[in-house]
């Protein structure tokens, strides 16, 4: 029986998932990506094959759970097997860099960004760009590395302090965005559709970071837990940046994400982080009466339909390994 292929690295993130695709009966199959063989000789399955590996996989000691994934990637691409968020929303995952240069080619603008290989450019780099400004991974997720840096002072006191390395070896020196409010905004696709728009406040920080203001130079850093209430899905959220993410996500291969965005005190608006491994406040959809884990059930389940039109999904089947 063709079924859905989840891979991921994150059973907790998967949980709401699994609650949709029971409501839905749809037969599906999780690939817990850490570890183990992949059989070249062999061919994948049919079905449908949707990719929620994190950038952030590595802080679960799951250190190569990314590398594995790109691996897999290639053996469904070589078999022709569908693949939501594929082989390019992978590479786009695990590098703001890969990021920022596609972003750029539809004319959307993120922060003055230098690449640093080497701790030791670091200041050099943040000399070209000027403070206060953020210094962060190229592959992080969950805010890793993050840190607002107020003054050359601040950075040489950073960098006095023993090393977070990022785990791909490249940091980011960014020009820090100032917003007249604070708060970000992250846009949520499914099926490279505008779903919803979320307003994130960022006066306290949170767990995520999205705002890249978790952590100052001296080493206060936020609240793990953000109160639900932070979160808040816009009713009628229009943006010309919607058409433009929409095709950005169609040339990446890209069919679900949650990409952000934060305004400066000028109105001019900077994009500068793409999730393709994207999840939902629950009691912000509670209160507007949205789902975003049922949005993604809902196109998977249509994806696996169109993928064999003779096949049944009953209501309460579920098949998970």
């Amino acid at each position: 029986m063709r079924k859905v292929y989840v891979i991921h690295e994150n059973d907790a993130w998967v949980e709401p998932l699994r609650a949709q695709f029971a409501k839905l009966g749809t037969p599906y199959e999780e690939w817990f990506l850490d570890r183990g063989v992949l059989d070249l000789t062999t061919a994948p399955p049919e079905g449908v094959f949707y990719n929620r590996m994190s950038a952030s996989s590595h802080t679960r000691d799951h250190r190569y759970a990314a590398e594995y994934t790109a691996a897999v990637q290639e053996w469904l691409a070589r078999h022709k097997r569908p693949v939501v968020n594929g082989r390019r929303a992978l590479q786009l995952e695990v590098s703001k860099v890969a990021q920022y240069e596609a972003l750029a080619q539809f004319g959307i603008r993120t922060p003055d960004t230098v690449a640093v290989i080497g701790r030791e450019n670091i200041a050099r780099a943040a000399d070209r760009l000027g403070f206060p400004l953020i210094l962060k991974h190229n592959r992080a997720g969950k805010g890793l590395g993050v840190q607002l840096i107020l003054s050359r002072d601040g950075l040489d006191q950073h960098l006095a302090e023993p090393e977070n390395a990022p785990v791909d070896g490249i940091w980011l020196v960014q020009r820090y965005i100032a917003a007249p409010e604070p708060f970000i905004t992250r846009v949520e696709f499914v099926g490279g559709r505008f779903l919803y728009a979320v307003r994130v406040d960022t006066s306290q920080g949170f767990e995520l970071c999205p705002a890249d203001q978790c952590q100052i130079a001296e080493g206060a850093a936020c609240p793990a837990v953000a109160p639900s209430e932070k979160f808040l899905i816009v009713d009628g959220f229009v943006s010309p940046l919607i058409q433009s993410y929409e095709a950005f996500l169609a040339a990446n291969d890209v069919g679900i994400a949650g990409i952000e965005f934060i305004v400066d005190r000028q109105g001019t608006a900077y994009t500068y982080d793409v999730n393709t491994n994207t999840n939902y406040n629950p009691d912000a959809e509670a209160r507007a009466g949205r789902s975003g884990m049922g949005a993604i059930a809902r196109y998977l389940t249509d994806l696996l339909r169109a993928t064999d039109p003779c096949a049944q999904v009953a209501t309460g089947r579920v098949v998970a390994a």
